[in-house]
Order: structure tokens, then sequence, then C-alpha cells
């Protein structure tokens, strides 16, 4: 098929705009601290058959994920105008619990049926996926050290919430029996349905003004396009087997190190990235579940592209994604997975990016921090007589790449969130920021230096229980070319002025007055650092 560039580009902008659109109603009017500030969401458009065709410039591990939940959802339900269905199972598309994805359909009659009796026509779908700060489980947060997946929260497979434009009051009463803090998540998950509703808005607007035809037709061209584009960067790199290895420090249960193995395989304008050689899925929570590692793969292969192609599943099309059903980087169920979307998801984004150097030296960065940094807080507050949980990710050091260094304290690779500003988290939690500073120095040297991380201290005002879900704070982020490994992160408990070391994946409880730092890694340094002088 035939497509006018120009149109191309005005559709791939339109679909990018109401996908932004829809985030824009999330962020203001979700509840929680976790979406509203730190934007901890994505929304995407989906065209009949479930393939991604748009998704905002959000959160990148769910751009492989988001399309299986879709897909689930027209599997096993029948979709009629009106309807929200709601799903978090990592199984099935999910990344872990606490992300809930929201799919509505997009009807449209068409102008030969205008007259009654209409029949609408299912034309798409939107979707927004958001982490909610808690959704049950055995610890605030809802990411807990868990060695299965019923201790992680509530499971949601596809179920209408709402039905007809009706919100199932039923369906709705069982989510919120089943989380600490029901009614922030009541308000998120309301923001999520306003979202979407906002995208069929638009959406509808779209076809009713430029006609179902060519909407139809440049959806299927931005699919086609991100393809070729993905094609054309594998066909770039040179033919051949590059392989590579990276470990996590362990799983939180057992202390070995889990190892994480990549053969990525370049032919002509295809690459198969085969993961056998991974370790089996473990006790911990570190399990990655399948749409994990898609994700990783997508992104990873779409970030050296280095266009603003439209993000959407066309980009998957050359790939070929082997990863051993009961390893670590697919796990079975009933597994413990809520930190394989956050931790897991990072290492193997390193493995993929250490293999690609080998390829294409001249695009590839050395390892960025390798890490979300969780950290999980939640107890009684007594000033507003009501239960918290405070959940966030805390950025740390880019990897330096060829040309330039690595960026100081930033979200980096899977996420792509804010962080919750001081006076905002004060403001919403029992607690006190002591510090919040770049940690310099803690980059990697080398001819470009890699990025340093963060000093985050926190002081807690009232007894809370704490959960740290945290990687590289034994094993260093990698340098490439004769760069030195960044610095490996810390977490600190602070009490009465005497420091102790913390384990990377912990529970305990804290008391009025401790003070909680967490020290995040630094990137990796690229080039010898005797090129550059230092």
């Amino acid at each position: 098929m035939t497509y006018d560039p120009i149109l191309l580009e005005v559709f791939k902008n339109r679909f990018a705009s109401i996908a932004e659109e829809m985030g824009m109603v999330l962020r203001r009017t979700a509840y929680s601290p976790n979406i509203k500030e730190r934007l901890d969401f994505s929304c995407a458009i989906f065209e009949a058959s479930g393939r991604m065709v748009a998704q905002a410039a959000h959160i990148p591990v769910h751009l492989g994920a988001m399309p299986i939940s879709v897909a689930t959802a027209i599997e096993r339900l029948v979709f009629q105008p009106g309807d929200v269905v709601i799903l978090n199972d990592p199984f099935h598309g999910g990344s872990h619990l606490p992300d809930i994805t929201m799919i509505t359909p997009i009807f449209h009659t068409p102008a030969d049926q205008a007259a009654e009796p209409a029949t609408p026509q299912l034309f798409g779908f939107v979707a927004s996926r958001a982490h909610h700060a808690d959704v049950g489980g055995m610890t605030p947060g809802s990411m807990p050290l868990s060695q299965e997946i019923f201790q992680e929260g509530l499971i949601i497979p596809p179920l209408k919430l709402v039905e007809g434009e009706q919100l199932n009051e039923g369906v709705m009463r069982l989510l919120l029996a089943n989380v600490r803090t029901p009614d922030e998540r009541a308000g998120d998950l309301r923001a999520q349905i306003a979202a979407n509703r906002k995208g069929v808005e638009r959406v509808g607007e779209v076809i009713r003004r430029t006609g179902l035809a060519d909407v139809s037709h440049y959806m299927t061209g931005l699919l086609e396009y991100a393809e070729r584009m993905t094609r054309r960067l594998i066909a770039e790199l040179p033919d051949g087997v590059y392989s590579f290895r990276d470990f996590m420090d362990g799983d939180g249960i057992e202390p070995e190190p889990v190892e994480i193995a990549v053969t990525i395989t370049i032919e002509g304008d295809e690459a198969e990235v085969d993961f056998s050689g991974s370790a089996p899925q473990v006790k911990g929570s570190i399990n990655a579940v399948y749409s994990v590692t898609l994700s990783a793969v997508c992104y990873v292969f779409r970030a050296l592209i280095g266009l603003d192609i439209p993000a959407n599943s066309g980009c998957l099309a050359p790939l070929r994604v082997i990863a051993p059903e009961g390893s670590v980087v697919n796990a079975r169920s009933p597994a413990a997975v809520a930190g394989g979307n956050v931790e897991t998801g990072q290492r193997i984004v390193d493995t993929l990016l250490g293999a690609l150097a080998q390829a294409s030296p001249e695009r590839v960065p050395a390892a960025s921090q390798g890490t979300m940094n969780n950290v999980m807080i939640g107890g009684w507050d007594p000033e507003r007589q009501r239960p918290f949980t405070y959940y966030e990710t805390i950025g740390g050091g880019m990897g330096a790449g060829p040309a330039t260094p690595g960026a100081d304290a930033i979200q980096c690779h899977m996420t792509n969130t804010l962080n919750t500003p001081v006076e905002a988290l004060e403001y919403a939690y029992p607690f006190r920021v002591r510090r919040y500073e770049v940690r310099r120095g803690s980059g990697g040297p080398g001819r470009q230096p890699g990025g340093s991380g963060i000093r985050r201290e926190i002081e807690l005002l009232n007894e809370a229980q704490v959960t740290l879900l945290t990687e590289r704070r034994r094993l260093a982020p990698y340098g490439l070319a004769g760069g030195g490994p960044g610095q490996s992160g810390h977490n600190l408990l602070v009490r009465q002025g005497e420091e102790a070391e913390l384990p990377a994946k912990t529970t305990l409880t804290l008391q009025a007055g401790d003070w909680l730092r967490i020290e995040t890694p630094g990137g990796g340094g690229y080039g010898n650092p005797e090129d550059s002088g230092i």
C-alpha cells in the first residue's frame, strides 16, 4: 500500500497527541502522588485486532506489555459500547500487580447506517496502565519480598469494571476491600476511566473529520513505518552472533547472583534474541514475565534507531524473542514477580546493550544504574487519621556514551517517571526529607565519565513499615571500551546517629525519628580515562 508521507506524519502526531492528552487527564484527576506527581503511567491507542498504533512518551516497560493485555481481553470478553475492562495479571500481559490496565473499546457507526437502527462497529481500543501505590498483599506498597504471586496483592483477570456506561459497583467494592488505601485507589481508578473516555472521544473526532477509511489506512501505515525503520536499523548492524551475560545481586531470599544471558543473532534485517542460558526462575520476586522481557527488547532496539518513530507494535515485527518458559526472564505462575518488572527489566536492558555494543560500539552506552531503587513505606497517619502507602523509584547515573558523558540523577531506561518533589512528599505523607542531592563522583571514570547517582534521606515522623527492592548494591554497572564501572548503591538506616547498612532487598519496621538513606548507583564510564587526561 502507498501512503502520503505528509499525511503519515500528521496521523503519527494526531494519535500521539491523543495518547498524551489521555495522560494529562489521568494526571490531573488522579489522587496519588505516584500518578499525579511522578507520572507513573502510560496511555496508548490500538486498532481492532489489538496491535498498538501509538503510545505517548510515557513508560518504556509498557511498550511490549500492553498489547498482550489487550489481546487477552479481546480473547476472553465481548466488548460493547461504553465498556471499560480492568486487569493486572502479569501472566497475561501485565507487568506486576500494582500496574493496573484499563481498556475501552472505540465503536463507530458507518455513515450508511446513521439512520435507525444503527449498528456500531468495533474500530479499535484505547488503554491506560497506571502504577497504583497499593493493591493489597503482605506489605504496604504491594512489592514485597514474596515467594509467590499470591503474597503480592489482588490478581485481576479481565473484568468489566464499566459495562455499557454503568459502573459495576460490585467489582469496584471488591477491589477496594482488598487494598490499604481505598479512597486513593478509587480516585486513581476513576481517573483511568476518565482518561480512556477522553481517548475514545478524540479518536471519534478524528474519524468524523477525516473519514473511517483514511484513519484505518494510516493506522496500518504507521505500523508498517515502524517495522520498516526497525528493519533498516537491524540491516545496518553487521551480521553475526553477539553474546553477553550480566547478573542480578540476588533474589532477596537466596544470596547467590542470578544470571541473565542473551545471544543476539543479526541476519539481514531481522534479529533473533535468545535468552537461553539465563537462570531458572527463583524463589524471590525478581522473576520477569514474558511481557516485561519483550518490552525490554523492543525498547533497546527502538532506542538504537535514534529517530522519532511511532512507539507501536510494528517495532516488534523483525524481532524473534526466545525466552525459555520457567526461566527468570519468562516465569511460570505462581512465581513471585513484583520486582521482575522494575529490577530484572533493567538488567535485561544492560545485558542486551552489552551484546549490541559488540555489533555497534558507536551507538551503545555503558551500563546505567541498572535499578529503579524501589522504596515502599506504609503505616498509619495520625494527623489525617488514615492509612498511607508511599511508593517511589529513585533515579541514578546514566551510562556514558562514545561521544557524551552520562547524565546525572536521572530515571534510566525502562522507567521514565519524574521524582516526587520534596514539597509534595512532605505534604502527602508523615515524612521529612532531610537530604536530596546528586551523589557526586559516583559515576565510572572514562574518556566520557558515567553519570552520578542520587542521595535521598527521609526521616519518618511516625512508625512505619519499609520495603526496599533495589539492585546494583553488590555488582556495579559496567563500563565500556576501557571505561570504569559506576559505583554501587547503598541503603542505610540512621538511628540515633548510628548508621547501619541495609540489604538491597529488605522489609523492616522503622520508628519515629529514624532516617532512611538511599544512595543510588552511578553509570559506567566509556573509554580509557587516560584518553581524557583523567
